[in-house]
């Protein structure tokens, strides 16, 4: 049995290295009968792999099934995937940030260990051209997401805003990508509540457990809630304002970090944002260059009636002077004119 296994193993990275091949040089890099070629091509299609025949050369060829069948990589390959892997972990390709955490996490609980000190050491002498943000380690993103996908307990420090570190304990439940950022939607245990933690402020602790059972989340749209979680609720003033553009024209000027966007129709959409200061909700909006009407919070609205009179008032006295100092000018010329034509 033994034999038949390495021997299917080393038949399948053979299909894998070259496009076609006969059955006669199976037979002869396998060192079996070409009978033997067929039964083992026979299992392997047993086992989901879509071997096809070649006509006329009595080949096989390894074609494309329904499902993704396991692959075999040589040690090459295996670091290059890997390294693609957390390249694109790290937000180089947009749109497959998370999947690639995912099939990272996959590939690096079998990696042998000779390979992960290779990537480890590559890793760790490549330098990005640009840095526009925090970091993450790709060891801290697969770790993070195995435990989700285990159900197991995860315990890490965690530092604040404000440099303050504590021990956090949480059932994990999903990574959520925004721009350069990682984020954690977790339970945590010790609060009793869903918390967002921010990746690139916390160290996973080892080992990882117990199990637990998976919790209905916080709310089905995850990217929304990680949006309002990260640029909302943790403030003093939670502002709602309807701007006068889509949803879609909107989030080409503000990132789901420092605010959340709901489509109203296709001409508007909502805005919540958060601060611990009026003025910089104020101007957080009016820069944007989107007519919009604020909601809430009442201090805002009052807020905003203040700023606007106070700039409306400005431009009144600016215009009171140029027009005073106009006609002064105006005067003026005309008492020399008189003078000189006496």
């Amino acid at each position: 049995m033994w034999e038949t296994s390495t021997r299917l193993l080393r038949l399948l990275s053979l299909l894998q290295t070259r496009r076609d091949w006969s059955g006669g040089e199976l037979a002869e890099r396998l060192e079996i009968t070409v009978r033997t070629v067929r039964r083992d091509i026979d299992r392997l299609r047993d086992l989901g792999y879509p071997v096809l025949a070649t006509a006329g050369t009595a080949g096989y060829r390894l074609g494309a099934g329904a499902d993704l069948p396991p692959l075999l990589l040589d040690d090459d390959e295996a670091v290059a995937v890997a390294m693609g892997l957390r390249t694109a972990a790290g937000g180089s390709i947009t749109g497959i940030e998370e999947t690639s955490v995912r099939a990272l996490a996959k590939l690096e609980q079998v990696l042998p260990s000779r390979l992960s000190h290779r990537i480890n050491a590559l890793q760790s002498v490549t330098v990005p051209m640009a840095n526009t943000g925090p970091t993450v380690d790709p060891s801290t993103l697969t770790a993070i997401a195995a435990a989700c996908r285990d159900s197991l307990r995860l315990r890490f420090d965690y530092r604040t805003h404000d440099g303050t570190t504590s021990i956090r304990t949480t059932e994990p439940h999903r990574l959520v990508h925004a721009g350069r950022r990682w984020y954690l939607i977790g339970w945590d245990t010790d609060r009793e509540d869903w918390r967002t933690y921010r990746v690139d402020r916390l160290a996973p602790r080892t080992p990882t457990g117990p199990r637990f059972t998976p919790r209905t989340p916080p709310d089905p749209d995850l990217s929304g809630y990680t949006s309002r979680a990260i640029s909302t609720s943790a403030y003093r003033y939670q502002a709602r304002f309807t701007l006068y553009v889509s949803a879609e024209t909107a989030a080409e000027r503000i990132s789901p970090t420092t605010a959340a966007l709901e489509p109203i129709d296709e001409h508007s959409c909502t805005l919540r944002a958060g601060s611990n200061s009026l003025d910089e909700l104020a101007i957080y909006v009016t820069t944007k260059g989107f007519d919009f009407q604020v909601h809430e919070p009442p201090e805002l609205v009052e807020h905003i009636k203040t700023l606007a009179a106070r700039l409306t008032s400005a431009t009144d006295q600016h215009h009171g002077r140029v027009e005073t100092a106009e006609r002064g000018g105006h005067e003026q010329a005309g008492a020399q004119y008189r003078r000189r034509t006496r």
